[in-house]
């Protein structure tokens, strides 16, 4: 297994229960075929630059042990969540 962390930001209109669940879905997405080490919601930050008229975003970093395959899946539900404004994610062992 590999080390790897990412970071998404979320509207930051949504609810906070819809938050929850969208933190919850990816979360449980890594855990199923991974291991999450550490999940840090940073909270409500400004965007350096302006993302489709939002200049804010919830921001959440989680650093996780996959195999090669889940960064992937993992990249898809990004892509498909209407409530992702941006995401990342990084492969720590390589350098």
């Amino acid at each position: 297994m590999r080390n790897y962390e990412t970071i998404f930001i979320l509207k930051p209109a949504i609810e906070e229960e819809i938050r929850k669940e969208a933190i919850n879905k990816f979360t449980s997405i890594i855990s199923a075929d991974g291991q999450i080490e550490k999940v840090d919601e940073w909270g409500l930050r400004k965007l350096a630059y302006e993302i489709n008229k939002t200049k804010e975003g919830y921001y959440v970093y989680v650093t996780f042990k996959a195999n090669p395959s889940l960064p992937m899946e993992l990249e898809r539900n990004f892509k498909i969540s209407d409530d992702v404004i941006r995401y990342i994610v990084i492969n720590k062992d390589e350098k």
